[in-house]
């Protein structure tokens, strides 16, 4: 084993005029400041008053889709008396934060009516941000493709804003991407005039490459751009085996927010894995700067350092979130660090400037085997020797469910010795993988939480296991090939992943059986074209490649005979790959219970000056899965929050609780039950003397109930 080091020594730290003081007394920012600590230093509501919290006001966005699960994943932020948040539907609205009395809502269907790309509305937001000179007051989110700029006061849009308030981020990425999905889940940052931004992509073959761009404020004209997928002549280049996979293969995007260094003027993102996730035959080499934590000059954009935490994904393991800014004491200096979460479960710690590790890295073999033809893997990955995982991260059959019922226990077995689970880093095989820790982690993207009193990061984590299985696809269709035969072989690249092989949907994407008596063939064209909340717009699709699915997903018989006429471009080799993932697959019994034993979501707290835990524990309880008097844990979307009162609040779990625990002790002092769970950040502010913890209450995940409602607790 070597170590290794982040790359690229950091140049000296930009000067600014900005201002680098944080208060911790608001919640003016997304996750509560540039830090992303999650941290408040309100003391009104401690851990000797907390159980008598109750709500203060309810607010309800007025439109949940409890038919197709809608969510709300929002952390809302407040500002001068006022709370901005977003609703299911992606309406952006102004509340009083004392009474949550509505002062207005911005709809953003009323700027898109005549637009196709309008679909993108239902994509998930989890936080706007704001920006103000004087009287010139800015809320910016994004709905769809658009980055809007929206007047604080009155919720119109600023007209002098790119185009009539709103700027297409399918712009400015050196490439033609006007057909394909791009939008953001994660509002930008600011540095004084400067926005930065990053994307969420499609995660196909057709994905928009992820470069971070920086922008103006005031007029949204762009000023850098960061390629993570980077061009001949760039650093990282020589990264890639084939030197044209820069013009074809995207994502190594940056969707989980950034965190800032504002007094050093360095702004930190992390990025996901290059598209197709699960098959790099088309993409060789370790592929920066994809999975990597980049450290860029906030006002140029330059590099001044990163590490790749993950060399040639093809598990999806994104780096999930931002870092936490924090302060490490170590061998008697006080350290500017950060902190990595991943979805592998392991803890990345660096100095700020340089990029050195503070606790060692190493790289350690792992298995190379694949039997997917074209396929070549890192030999390495790389471990921190402290802290330790925060995660199981390997099933062996002593991790296999004791609860289960008896008829499934040998079904589960039976399954688990089908697939490879031998190491965590086994690659997806045409027999299947267990794939653990899982593809929404280990860490997710609510990130951690930190306590820059006592120095401990707070880590709420999922611990599911997944089937992980590639199927062989056909990329061109054998001569005389009818519309059905296309049909299907179309399905398989571009739809089997989400609604697997068999079309009775897979993880969260629903069935496609019958799905003839909700879709006529128009009303289809239209969904491929436009997408519609986790799915993407596929209008990359040809006229004749749409037609052959809606024939065979719509089973329209007249249809199916009719040759079928293939149209093959000179770029198609980087786009019809050879094998797909066959679907986002938990590993489950029959009855739909977890096939690993509990806990399934754990909430750990990790004291970064030592690197050793302080604690750890079951976070959730499934009131479906009886299995004893300890809690479950469940499955966590969403994150903490820390208060110098001494408590964590957090919701998160798929039961719907809300919880506050002893920051220090990890003892449970308080829990309610929401109106819908709560998958989001908490918010914690003071107003007129009394202090307000706020959570989004949209559930839909997991299908758990849908809600509208954003809900506030106060002392009485």
């Amino acid at each position: 084993m070597r170590k290794i080091f982040a790359a690229l020594p950091i140049v000296a730290a930009l000067l600014s005029g900005c201002s680098h003081k944080q208060d911790y007394t608001g919640w003016t920012q997304y996750k509560g400041g540039n830090e992303n600590i999650h941290y408040s230093s309100l003391t009104q509501v401690d851990t000797t008053n907390v159980t008598k919290l109750q709500v203060a006001w309810e607010y309800h966005t007025r439109d949940a889709d409890t038919a197709n699960h809608s969510q709300i994943q929002c952390n809302p932020i407040i500002i001068d008396g006022v709370l901005y948040g977003t609703s299911p539907k992606m309406k952006l609205f102004a509340i009083d934060a004392a009474t949550g009395k509505e002062k207005w809502q911005f709809n953003p269907f009323d700027s898109l009516a005549k637009d196709k790309r309008m679909f993108f509305i239902l994509n998930n937001c989890r936080g706007v941000a704001y920006w103000a000179n004087g009287n010139d007051k800015r809320i910016y989110y994004t709905a769809g493709p658009y980055l809007y700029a929206i007047n604080a006061i009155t919720g119109k849009t600023i007209s002098s804003f790119a185009d009539n308030g709103k700027l297409d981020l399918h712009n400015g990425l050196n490439r033609d991407v006007k057909e394909l999905f791009v939008t953001a889940t994660s509002p930008p940052i600011m540095y004084g005039d400067i926005m930065i931004m990053g994307s969420r992509v499609d995660e196909g073959a057709h994905a928009v490459p992820g470069h971070i761009r920086a922008f103006n404020v005031r007029t949204g004209k762009q000023l850098w751009i960061f390629h993570t997928i980077p061009q001949p002549g760039e650093p990282g280049y020589e990264s890639w085996e084939d030197k044209n996979a820069w013009k074809y293969i995207g994502g190594a995007n940056a969707w989980g927010g950034f965190s800032l260094d504002a007094k050093r003027g360095i702004v930190y993102g992390c990025t996901g894995s290059a598209s197709y996730d699960w098959y790099g035959g088309k993409r060789l080499g370790n592929h920066l700067y994809a999975d990597c934590l980049l450290a860029l000059d906030a006002k140029t954009g330059k590099l001044k350092w990163h590490f790749q935490d993950i060399h040639h994904d093809v598990w999806d393991r994104d780096i999930p979130a931002a870092p936490a800014l924090v302060t490490i004491k170590k061998d008697g200096k006080s350290i500017d660090a950060l902190a990595l979460t991943t979805k592998t479960g392991f803890v990345f710690t660096f100095n700020r400037e340089t990029g050195k590790p503070v606790y060692d890295i190493v790289e350690k073999p792992v298995p190379t085997f694949t039997d997917l033809k074209g396929e070549k893997l890192s030999p390495t990955q790389p471990y921190p020797v402290a802290p330790a995982p925060f995660m199981r991260q390997l099933v062996t059959e002593q991790e296999l469910n004791p609860y289960l019922p008896d008829s499934s226990k040998k079904a589960v077995l039976a399954a688990y010795k089908s697939l490879r689970s031998d190491h965590m880093f086994n690659a997806p095989t045409l027999g299947g993988i267990i794939e653990f820790p899982g593809l929404d982690g280990g860490a997710e993207w609510g990130g951690p939480s930190y306590d820059p009193e006592s120095g401990y990061l707070y880590i709420n984590a999922n611990q599911m296991a997944w089937a992980i299985r590639a199927m062989k696809v056909e990329t061109k269709g054998a001569a005389g090939e009818t519309n059905l035969l296309a049909g299907q072989r179309l399905f398989k690249s571009y739809c089997m992943t989400c609604h697997g092989a068999d079309r009775k949907g897979s993880g969260t994407f629903p069935s496609l059986i019958n799905i003839n008596r909700k879709y006529k063939p128009l009303q289809f064209d239209t969904l491929i074209q436009s997408g519609r909340r986790m799915m993407p717009a596929f209008r990359q699709l040809k006229p004749n490649e749409r037609k052959a699915i809606a024939s065979f997903v719509l089973d329209i018989k007249q249809e199916q005979p009719k040759p079928f006429v293939d149209e093959v471009k000179a770029d198609d080799e980087y786009y019809r790959l050879p094998y797909a993932m066959a679907g986002y697959n938990k590993f489950l019994s029959k009855e739909g219970y977890p096939g690993i034993r509990p806990p399934w979501g754990t909430l750990s707290a990790i004291d970064l000056n030592t690197g050793k835990f302080v604690w750890h524990k079951a976070l959730g309880n499934d009131p479906e899965f009886p299995h004893g008097k300890e809690d479950s844990g469940t499955e966590n979307y969403g994150a903490s929050v820390i208060s110098k009162g001494g408590l964590l609040f957090i919701a998160a779990t798929k039961d719907g609780k809300f919880r506050a625990f002893n920051k220090k002790t990890g003892k449970l002092l308080w829990e309610v039950t929401l109106p819908a769970p709560g998958y989001a950040t908490p918010s914690i502010y003071e107003l007129n003397g009394k202090q307000y913890i706020v959570i989004a209450c949209g559930g839909g995940k997991m299908n758990t109930k849908s809600g509208d409602s954003y809900v506030a607790f106060a002392l009485p």
